[in-house]
């Protein structure tokens, strides 16, 4: 069952749903989670203390969109293009599990700067 999410980092608040995947289930049920950005292009990521295999993988994927990518235990937050984006289009190093979306303005995290603290929570309201 989908469920949402709240990811905060400085003045900054946004609502997400996580969705049904397995990696999404394990994210879920280490949350709350606080930790130090790491910027990549258009893209926020941190490592976790979960270790899980792709599944699903996608090489591409949409604004918004969060994920994990397996090789640095990491949650991803994608608002635009990376160094590996070829023209638009939103691509992460290597494939990621797609676990959940944005649904507000994710591109006011381009405000984050690296080291900035960035917390995942369960939404409860």
């Amino acid at each position: 069952m989908p469920s949402n999410i709240v990811i905060t980092a400085g003045s900054i608040r946004l609502e997400a749903e996580l969705n049904d995947t397995f990696t999404a289930q394990a994210i879920r049920n280490i949350l709350p989670l606080t930790a130090a950005a790491n910027t990549w292009g258009d893209e926020i990521y941190f490592s976790m203390p979960v270790t899980l295999e792709l599944e699903n993988g996608q090489d591409v994927v949409e604004m918004g969109d969060l994920g994990y990518w397996p090789p640095g235990r990491a949650f991803c937050i994608f608002f635009g293009t990376t160094p590996a984006s070829q023209g638009d289009e939103i691509r992460p190093a290597s494939a990621v599990t797609v676990v959940g979306k944005v649904q507000g303005e994710v591109t006011t995290l381009k405000q984050v700067s690296a080291g900035e603290q960035v917390s995942i929570e369960a939404d409860t309201e």
